[in-house]
C-alpha cells in the first residue's frame, strides 16, 4: 500500500509535495492517531508528525506514559499542501476533495492496523474518519463511532495548541492532555 501510495496522482497534491508521508507505528497497535496532513519539516523528513505540532504530540504521550512507538500515527492527507510566502512553505488546509482522494490510503491503513480505537486531531481527520463534518470545539474529547465500529476519540490538532501563548496555551493543553486521557480508557470495538 506505501509503495502504491507514493505514486497516487488522484489529486493534485503529489506534484509540488517533496514526497509521500506515510504512517509509522506497530503493525497491530491499539491505538492509531490520524491529524490532518505532513507539514514542511514532515515532508521534508518523510515521516509523520516530527515538526513541532509532532513534539508537543511526543510530550503528551510521555505525560501519559505512552510509548511512541506502541502509537500507530498517521495523516488522512499524505502530501504536503502549502503556498509559498517569499521562501517558505506555509501549511494550507487540504480541501475536501484532496482528503478524500487520500481515503482509500487511509482505510487501508486502518484495515491493515486493526486499532481498538482511533484519535482524531483537528477537523480534517475527525471528517476523514467519521465521513462527516465534525465541529472540533464542541465534539471535542467526546467518542463517536465508526460505521466499522472503531470508536473515534477527537480532539484538536496539536498546531493549534501551538498558536497560543502564556496561561491560554497552558491551560489548553491540560485540557487537550485529558482529551488524550481518555485513550487509555477506550470502549472497545
Amino acid at each position: 500500500m506505501q509503495e502504491a501510495a507514493a505514486g497516487c496522482r488522484d489529486c493534485p497534491l503529489w506534484a509540488p509535495a517533496t514526497q509521500t508521508v506515510w504512517g509509522e507505528g506497530p503493525a497491530r497497535s491499539r491505538w492509531m492517531l490520524v491529524g490532518e496532513q505532513p507539514g514542511d519539516k514532515e515532508d521534508l523528513a518523510g515521516r509523520p508528525f516530527v515538526g513541532p505540532a509532532g513534539r508537543l504530540l511526543d510530550e503528551a504521550l510521555r505525560e501519559l506514559a505512552l510509548e511512541r512507538a506502541a502509537v500507530y500515527i498517521t495523516n488522512a492527507v499524505k502530501h504536503f499542501k502549502y503556498e509559498l510566502r517569499g521562501k517558505r512553505r506555509m501549511h494550507k488546509t487540504p480541501a475536501q476533495r484532496e482528503a478524500e482522494a487520500c481515503s482509500q490510503w487511509l482505510e487501508g491503513e486502518i484495515a491493515a492496523i486493526r486499532p481498538r480505537a482511533i484519535v482524531a486531531l483537528g477537523a480534517t481527520a475527525a471528517r476523514s474518519l467519521l465521513g462527516r463534518p465534525v465541529p472540533v470545539m464542541q465534539a471535542r474529547g467526546h467518542w463517536f463511532d465508526r460505521a466499522d465500529g472503531i470508536p473515534v476519540l477527537v480532539t484538536l490538532h496539536p498546531s493549534a495548541l501551538l498558536r497560543l501563548v502564556g496561561p491560554e496555551r497552558e491551560g489548553a493543553y491540560a485540557a487537550w492532555l485529558d482529551d488524550l486521557r481518555q485513550l487509555l480508557r477506550a470502549p472497545s470495538p
